[in-house]
């Protein structure tokens, strides 16, 4: 049966985002979880989606013999390249000011100085959009670029034009120096954070997409979450700024405030695993392809895969490459191999049930860990071992 038309002018809208922009700007998923599910050590040989390549860059502290980062937008991968270029050819004060600042004055000459040592296709989109990091009084910091930073910039410049009162509070949640604090902080902004606006904006497919969201994926939180998307959004917020520590929750910070702080921002940044990084980063690869593509030309064998949440929009649009994907990782693990997933609903139901067979869940370990998630954007996660 034909999908009505609304969807399908909200997968094209998805398919416009995705097939044309950089779309995530930082990692939307919290690597301290993650390193603690995998048990990383020498012998990983790990397969990650590469996102903004972050979380790949903070696997390098627990040594794995290597990390293939596979990502079907080419953006995404020009993205990672461009950091390990500054681990290699500058110092972690450049680094810092490209990914910690969000940019500044000086960034075009390190930039000018490296170029060079790029792949072909990242030095080309980086010649394009060099600018992203050009910070300044009258430029936006890198992290308002790509698009989740458009979505983050407009919730910025709305705090600014209609809640000034609120904006002038962000700072106190986010230096709160108790659990008690941060509670009371909240619960003194929260009903001003969801006015009219901000409702519309969370509502509405076209923000989802541009944060990376496609509809079968809203679809599954509107048929998970009693309160709809709104609901779960809603909830997700709460469950952030009144739970773990906003002193340790970088993620939130970057797109509150556009940049990070030395103290609170991901391992990768920190001054004090600058040199640990740099002597491994030559362990990361990356592959522009699908999974499957890629398991394909690359079959193994691995130990750790992490799929973050694209399997969600596969068991819905593409069940057939979903079937294929599976077949392609269970082909590739190596004996008791580690799978990592998230999901935007609360079970492993998108998985093919063939290849469920051949999996064993804890959710013993990953379901009271997900309340320790700093992002706070998930339904769920997952963790599984191949029989």
């Amino acid at each position: 049966m034909a999908k009505p038309l609304g969807s399908r002018l909200q997968d094209a809208f998805f398919r416009l985002v995705h097939g044309n922009r950089l779309v995530y700007n930082t990692c939307w998923e919290d690597p301290r979880l993650d390193r603690k599910l995998l048990g990383l050590g020498p012998e990983a040989r790990v397969v990650v989606i590469t996102s903004a390549g972050d979380n790949a860059l903070d696997y390098l502290l627990d040594d794995p013999a290597g990390v293939a980062c596979v990502d079907v937008n080419f953006r995404q991968n020009a993205l990672l390249e461009l950091k390990r270029a500054l681990f290699l050819h500058a110092s972690h004060h450049e680094l810092f000011r490209f990914f910690g600042e969000g940019g500044g004055s000086d960034c075009a000459a390190v930039y000018k100085g490296l170029r060079r040592q790029l792949p072909d296709y990242a030095r080309a989109f980086w010649d394009a959009n060099i600018d992203y990091f050009k910070a300044g009084r009258l430029s936006r910091s890198f992290y308002y670029h790509g698009a989740s930073g458009a979505v983050a910039f407009a919730f910025s410049r709305l705090l600014c034009a209609l809640k000034p009162g609120l904006r002038r509070r962000i700072p106190e949640l986010l230096n709160a120096r108790s659990p008690d604090e941060q509670r009371r902080v909240f619960d003194a902004i929260e009903p001003a954070f969801w006015d009219r606006a901000s409702r519309w904006l969370v509502g509405r497919p076209e923000t989802m997409a541009l944060l990376g969201v496609p509809r079968p994926q809203i679809d599954l939180i509107r048929r998970s979450h009693p309160g709809g998307l709104e609901g779960f959004v809603r909830d997700k917020v709460r469950q952030v700024f009144t739970g773990p520590p906003m002193a340790e929750n970088y993620f939130w910070r970057v797109y509150l405030t556009g940049r990070y702080t030395r103290d609170c921002c991901p391992e990768y940044l920190k001054e004090t695993n600058f040199t640990r990084i740099r002597e491994r980063v030559a362990r990361l690869a990356a592959h522009t392809d699908t999974l499957s593509g890629f398991l394909a030309a690359n079959p193994g064998p691995y130990t750790h895969f992490v799929l973050l949440d694209h399997q969600d929009w596969m068991a819905s649009h593409a069940p057939a490459a979903l079937a294929e994907e599976w077949e392609r990782i269970l082909q590739s693990a190596a004996p008791a191999a580690k799978i990592l997933m998230r999901t935007a609903g609360l079970d492993v139901s998108f998985v093919p049930g063939e290849a469920r067979e051949r999996l064993r869940f804890f959710p013993e370990i990953t379901e009271p860990l997900h309340g320790h998630d700093r992002v706070g954007t998930y339904g769920s996660q997952h963790l599984a071992v191949v029989a």
